[in-house]
């Protein structure tokens, strides 16, 4: 990267410092977000994991909730565990509120507690071949609409999965060496720009006499 893209990381709880230390390793700029106006000049937003019910809480103590849910709408985001179940339209186990962006049906906790944390090897369409996979109490897609890509999976459901700007894992990419999953994004987010970029540049042209 000529210029680097800055990140922002939501950073009300979780793992998010870990985040950013992915973010730094593939040339990103990261950014902690814990106000508003935190999101200016955020090229992208990860929505790292924790406890999804908690976040809510914080969003809306810190006034993050309604301007959260207008970013997510129009910009690259990338939302792991718990970010994941935030960014769905439907959540089970039991059902709660999210920002109702990635068409999914996400079930909380569905592959058990926090002692059955486990580090899995999975097969992925990213290049690089397998991938490792480090699941804490993460949630399982259960479904997902028609415009989501399913990226990888793990006993025939989704982890991986893009949906336009918007990208979901329900496991913790950030705990593992391999970057490739946050190189990812980071090009998503490279792609989005210049999209908007040139979509700028062209309509500046067109509007010259």
């Amino acid at each position: 990267m000529q210029n680097s893209l800055t990140i922002g990381v939501l950073a009300l709880q979780g793992d998010y410092d870990a985040h950013a230390q992915a973010l730094a390793d593939v040339g990103a700029t990261p950014k902690l977000v814990r106000a508003p106006q935190e999101l200016t000049n955020a090229q992208g937003l990860i929505l790292p994991g924790g406890e999804s019910t908690t976040f809510l809480k914080f969003l809306e103590r810190e006034g993050l909730l309604d301007s959260l849910r207008e970013y997510v709408a129009t910009h690259p985001t990338f939302g792991t565990c718990a970010g994941c179940i935030l960014l769905a339209k439907e959540v089970l186990q039991p059902a709660q509120a999210s920002l109702g962006v990635l068409d999914a049906t996400v079930e909380r906790n569905a592959y058990g507690r926090q002692v059955d944390s486990s580090i899995q090897i999975g097969e992925t369409s990213l290049p690089g071949g397998p991938l490792e996979m480090v699941y804490i109490r993460a949630p399982r897609i259960q479904k997902t609409g028609k415009d989501v890509e399913i990226l990888a999976e793990r006993d025939g459901f989704p982890v991986l999965v893009r949906q336009k700007h918007l990208l979901a894992a329900t496991f913790h990419p950030e705990l593992s060496a391999d970057r490739r999953v946050h190189r990812y994004f980071v090009q998503m987010v490279e792609e989005f720009a210049a999209s908007r970029f040139g979509s700028s540049s062209r309509q500046k042209t067109t509007d010259q006499p």
